[in-house]
């Protein structure tokens, strides 16, 4: 049985997840070709993609690729898509994790199959974004079935799992938002409440990276609610109330979030199991009443 031939991709503005997908794709075994307004930035992406070609020009990529990715700011996909001549032979993808299909719909409209393929996944950089993609979830759509088939199958060639994903996309990268750039700032707050410590926010953080790390396997192994522990799983009133009265003390700005973070822990503990109906009503009770600055 005869093998299907891979597709030219094409990327249009290379940057961190437009460089990091070239390269893993590229080691996968697709053509790739890459163009870039910015010449010094595009020669350092090829200098790392073994036979990756350069395009003379967006329209030029265009005409010589099958899949062509727009991974360009969120904000200038549709602009760099109506910027184009597209015809039924080529398809357009983007990366954006907040939007559908609608940001291609002049490419559609000229009878282009459309697409998003969605790194679930964090890109810090290029390089370390290259060594995050095997095993992420990609959130793929596609106008047709013979798009969605490429999209599926490059997920699986870099390692990661396709997902399908419908409904509200604003929805679905929120969930990511928090998982991810929340943790990020979750991690914030907590680390900088070692200055009150006498230590620097840097020892916080390197002090508290291995119990995120920990809480990270403990979800991966026995998942939600289990994973969840704490005073809150407890019912240790006392010790909550020890923290709303440092927190109010050392770090007020910061008791807000301690508590609806509180609240919400609540019914996960219940779910667990570990806190108990009365257990529960006191942590609310205690909530409640340092909301208002009772003692």
């Amino acid at each position: 049985m005869a093998t299907r031939s891979r597709p030219r991709l094409g990327f249009i503005g290379p940057g961190t997840v437009g460089s990091a997908l070239a390269r893993g794709l590229t080691a996968a075994g697709y053509p790739v070709s890459l163009f870039g307004r910015r010449p010094e930035r595009l020669r350092r992406v090829l200098d790392r993609i073994p036979g990756g070609r350069r395009s003379a020009s967006a329209q030029a990529l265009v005409d010589t690729s099958d899949v062509v990715f727009l991974t360009v700011p969120d904000d200038a996909i549709r602009p760099a898509a109506e910027s184009l001549a597209w015809d039924s032979g080529k398809s357009a993808v983007h990366c954006s994790g907040a939007s559908s299909l609608d940001l291609l719909a002049h490419a559609a409209d000229q009878g282009a199959a459309v697409g998003v393929f969605h790194p679930l996944q964090s890109f810090a950089t290029a390089e370390q974004a290259e060594r995050n993609l095997p095993g992420s979830a990609f959130g793929i759509e596609a106008s047709s079935d013979a798009l969605l088939a490429d999209l599926r199958e490059m997920a699986a060639s870099l390692g990661g799992t396709p997902l399908t994903v419908s409904g509200d996309k604003a929805i679905y990268h929120a969930s990511a938002v928090f998982a991810s750039n929340y943790l990020v700032t979750l991690l914030d707050v907590a680390s900088s409440l070692w200055r009150t410590l006498g230590l620097s926010q840097e020892d916080g953080l390197r002090a508290l990276l291995p119990l995120v790390r920990g809480t990270i396997e403990n979800l991966e192994t026995i998942g939600l609610p289990d994973a969840l522990t704490g005073p809150i799983v407890r019912g240790d009133v006392g010790t909550i109330e020890r923290h709303l009265s440092a927190l109010a003390e050392v770090a007020p700005d910061v008791l807000p979030l301690y508590k609806e973070l509180a609240r919400r822990a609540i019914p996960i503990a219940r779910a667990k199991g570990g806190l108990d109906e009365e257990a529960a009503d006191r942590v609310s009770e205690l909530l409640d009443r340092r909301e208002g600055g009772g003692s």
